[in-house]
């Protein structure tokens, strides 16, 4: 099986692993330091709120996962830009005044952060991701089952669908 297509398989693209989850992120969403900072701006929130925020901002183009929040909220503390406090048993975070300034600062370089996936390309990038998903399941089966001249005929099809995309650059 070619190594790279393999990768993908592996990750969530077909194959016998399936879909991603709801959890992951789907393409690259936008910057989980600037997201948090405005929504801490608005009030305070725990991780799980802050994910689920993000994601309903950028309308599910963008759900980070608790791997990219926690340690931004722990490199924000660190900075001294937040502090937590318990709220009904749950770590909430808050800005303090020295965050607050920090925003206000950078506010500009921040923009909309929940907004970057939506302006890369929002239904069309979800069909071509599962066309893409859909042609990788095809061709993990034919690498699975197939005979050696299947297998071949597969991998051809696929450089000559490489070849196809580049020329799709090219021509614009």
């Amino acid at each position: 099986m070619d190594q790279h297509l393999e990768h993908l398989a592996r990750f969530g693209f077909g194959g016998p692993r399936g879909r991603r989850g709801r959890g992951g992120r789907r393409g690259r969403g936008g910057d989980v330091r600037a997201a948090v900072l405005l929504l801490l701006e608005e009030s305070p929130m725990h991780g799980y709120q802050l994910i689920t925020e993000i994601g309903e901002r950028s309308e599910g183009e963008w759900t980070p996962s608790p791997g990219s929040v926690y340690p931004v909220l722990q490199q924000l503390e660190d900075e001294g830009l937040i502090t937590f406090e318990r709220v009904e048993g749950r770590k909430s975070a808050q800005l303090t005044e020295a965050g607050r300034a920090y925003l206000e600062e950078h506010r500009e370089t921040f923009g909309t952060p929940w907004q970057v996936a939506e302006e890369r390309g929002g239904q069309p990038a979800r069909e071509s991701a599962e066309s893409l998903r859909s042609l990788i399941g095809a061709w993990t089966q034919v690498m699975q089952a197939g005979t050696d001249e299947q297998r071949q005929q597969a991998s051809e099809i696929l450089a000559d669908a490489r070849k196809s995309l580049y020329r799709v650059l090219a021509d614009a």
